[in-house]
């Protein structure tokens, strides 16, 4: 199995008989308050999976980031981790001073501060977006950040519950149940979809190069017309449970928000998977992407500026299922013309959804289709 990002898997988790204490702690500390996004991102570090990190990034670390898509000692990382606060907040506290992470004004961590230092919206979002159009959602989010950051490390003493405390592991945790599958090769999987068709392909693909498929659903933040984390859920046990050879799949949720950052968070993404233990990760057409900032395989390209990433990208094509091959295939092996192929849109599939109808069978199982339409309302409104 891959080691961690880093050699080491980080573990800012505070240890149960140190948790009242600290809470007690943080009452005498200047709190800081930050958002459900921004809560989970400071958790993933605490369990590792964005090993290296130990906190929020410092001033040469996010500099060089942005500039060079790594970190400080030249290891690969390619989006800025970073608590923000308002220049009134940062009068307040000292580098050097410890503070308290809340959330709703409940307090859940501390910030051992050791710098603070200005954020310049433009070339932040300039550098991880590739674009200042205020229409992009990562560009538009920069513009309510906070003109001050924060680097330090963190220690988490209380964890958000969880929508699915089953399915919700650490990276040790993972590590530990490969090794219990027997696998040494293992394919990740990100998705915020119900699976159709084209992704039991790429996902029964991947399986050629690996003992094992880690289906990693982003769990959160969504947007209207997005399918809900119940119904993603639903259908993956669904479809691992009708489709897939037993103990050839792992479903484990991670609860972190979408960037949009395209190439940049595709390298992201790759990291937190091979943290999990994964030593290949699926990367298609327009991975993180949004609207047409980013061109259809920049995602895969951006892997070229990282042989040292030490985990395995496992490229895929735009696919299509070709009722004259009779599957899905892809333009790189099917010589059938557009006439006789039919496309994986999901805003097609989601349309016949809305409406209550039924997608093709060629298009996605019907066993999936049940899962879905159990749910009175399936999508984010």
């Amino acid at each position: 199995m891959l080691p961690p990002h880093g050699g080491k898997l980080i573990d800012r988790l505070v240890p149960e008989r140190d948790r009242a204490r600290l809470r007690e702690e943080t009452a005498e500390l200047t709190p800081i308050d930050v958002s459900d996004e921004l809560r989970k991102d400071l958790e993933c570090i605490a369990y590792g999976i964005f090993s290296p990190l130990e906190g929020p990034l410092a001033r040469n670390d996010y500099t060089s980031v942005l500039e060079r898509g790594r970190l400080q000692g030249g290891l690969p990382w390619t989006f800025p981790i970073v608590v923000d606060v308002s220049e009134e907040c940062a009068s307040t506290i000292l580098e050097g001073d410890d503070i308290a992470l809340t959330h709703d004004n409940s307090p859940f961590g501390v910030l051992h501060l050791e710098e603070k230092y200005p954020l310049d919206k433009k070339p932040h979002a300039e550098s991880i977006f590739k674009t200042l159009n205020p229409a992009h959602p990562g560009v538009e989010k920069t513009e309510h950040m906070g003109p001050v950051l924060l680097g330090g490390k963190v220690d988490i003493f209380d964890e958000t519950p969880g929508k699915f405390p089953r399915y919700r592991l650490k990276p040790k945790e993972t590590r530990f149940l490969f090794q219990e599958m027997g696998w040494r090769t293992i394919a990740g999987f990100q998705t915020r979809n119900a699976p159709h068709v084209g992704h039991e392909y790429v996902q029964k693909t991947a399986l050629a190069f690996a003992d094992g498929l880690f289906i990693n659903p982003l769990i959160g933040c969504k947007k209207a017309g997005d399918f809900r984390d119940e119904v993603i859920i639903d259908t993956y046990e669904t479809l691992i449970s009708n489709y897939y050879l037993r103990n050839s799949a792992a479903l484990v949720t991670l609860e972190m928000e979408m960037r949009y950052a395209g190439p940049r968070e595709a390298i992201f993404h790759a990291i937190a998977r091979k943290n999990f233990g994964c030593t290949h990760f699926v990367v298609g057409r327009d991975h993180a992407g949004v609207g047409d900032y980013y061109g259809p395989y920049e995602a895969q390209e951006i892997f070229d500026d990282y042989p040292d990433l030490g985990i395995s990208p496992l490229f895929f094509r735009s696919f299509f299922y070709c009722k004259k091959c009779g599957g899905v295939e892809n333009d790189k092996v099917c010589p059938h013309g557009p006439e006789d192929h039919i496309d994986f849109r999901g805003t097609e599939m989601r349309r016949l959804l809305m409406a209550g109808e039924r997608p093709s069978e060629l298009l996605m199982r019907p066993e999936v289709v049940d899962a879905i339409l159990r749910h009175p309302e399936p999508f984010v409104k």
